[in-house]
């Protein structure tokens, strides 16, 4: 299975905006044959809290067809974010698009402290089967919840996959984290984070990919666009940044 994580720099709040920028790296991801393409935390909106309740919307918003239809097209899988609605309940959301399926909409289940006040823990924990590969989707604040990484093992997940919104401050703890993880459990696992600002924080960048003894294999600036692609056959990686 070939992986590709992305690291973007969003615009804040404008999902069409932000959905041109993913089709131009999916793009990227599908020129290497990439079987799954990640992108992180709310990656359609920015991590824009405040924006939350005006900008959520469902896995049937008809802007998303485009995505659809490059997975359907293409036989990739897309996981992108955005907030999700249900009633009253504001979800952080990776909607995952499957080719000749109906969307999955994963929603974080373990909020960071400030989120509380405007988001709902998720009910649906996820992992996704692909051939011999079994992969654990995490959104940021979870990759550092033991409940989390404990579903995860008990599935027998190989993959773990953090879509992330890490500032500066903030990047090196989880790098660490990730990387005690992949030893520990023996998963490669992978962080998709932002460069640029969004909710008012520098996004530290440092995309990454670590093998099963917990060794980092390929990483990001903390500057630039880009994907890294991980194949899990071959245990090789590839890295392209944005040359704009």
């Amino acid at each position: 299975m070939r992986i590709a994580i992305v690291q973007l720099r969003p615009v804040k709040g404008d999902i069409e905006k932000n959905l041109e920028n993913h089709i131009i790296w999916i793009k990227q991801a599908l020129k290497q044959k990439a079987d799954m393409v990640v992108f992180p935390e709310l990656s359609l909106t920015g991590y824009e809290p405040e924006l939350a309740a005006e900008l959520a919307t469902s896995q049937e918003d008809k802007r998303l067809d485009v995505l659809q239809n490059i997975s359907d097209k293409n036989n990739i899988i897309i996981g992108a974010g955005l907030p999700t609605r249900e009633g009253d309940n504001l979800f952080v959301s990776m909607i995952l698009f499957r080719p000749g399926q109906r969307r999955t909409t994963y929603s974080k289940q373990y909020l960071y402290p400030t989120e509380e006040s405007v988001f709902t823990p998720g009910k649906n924990p996820l992992v996704l089967e692909y051939g011999s590969d079994i992969i654990a989707p995490a959104i940021c604040y979870e990759l550092s919840n033991p409940g989390h990484h404990k579903f995860a093992i008990s599935h027998h997940a190989n993959i773990y996959l953090a879509s992330v919104m890490n500032s500066v401050s903030g990047v090196d703890a989880d790098i660490q984290q990730l990387s005690e993880l992949a030893k520990a459990h023996h998963m490669v696992t992978f962080m998709a984070n932002y460069v640029g600002i969004s909710a008012g924080y520098e996004c530290a960048g440092k995309s990454s990919v670590w093998n099963e003894k917990g060794e980092l294999i390929a990483q990001l600036g903390t500057k630039e666009e880009g994907i890294i692609l991980f194949d899990s056959v071959n245990r090789e990686t590839l890295k392209f940044i944005s040359q704009s």
